[in-house]
């Protein structure tokens, strides 16, 4: 009798995973040395951390989390994700750098203050 539950797949092995391990520290180390570094404005200093950062998420979520042996569909669902978040984060950015500073409207002392007297 046939049964789908004892149906084996490949799902790397301790070496796959070694190797996954070794890019995830390599890429932290990547990610701890960009941030001391300038590149120009802080809006790029958060997009390159953004990148570094997808990269790792990718590769946690297509070999820990078995996406990359799994259906195509769910890696489709995945990578959309991805791109509508870096589109909302991008879209976010472009809206707050071009908004000025906000003044402070109401620069009367509230009443019964320490002015008030």
């Amino acid at each position: 009798m046939s049964s789908d539950l004892s149906e084996t797949h490949y799902h790397g092995g301790p070496r796959l995973y070694a190797g996954v391990l070794a890019a995830l520290l390599v890429l932290t180390g990547i990610t701890v040395t960009a941030s001391y570094v300038d590149f120009g404005s802080p809006a790029v200093n958060v997009v390159i951390a953004l990148a570094i950062a997808s990269i790792k998420a990718s590769l946690v979520a297509l070999y820990f989390m078995h996406l990359r042996y799994d259906k195509p569909f769910l890696s489709v669902i995945f990578v959309g994700g991805l791109f509508f978040l870096g589109l909302l984060l991008m879209l976010t950015m472009i809206d707050a750098g071009t908004r000025a500073s906000v003044p402070y409207w109401n620069s009367k002392p509230p009443a019964g203050g320490p002015a008030a007297r």
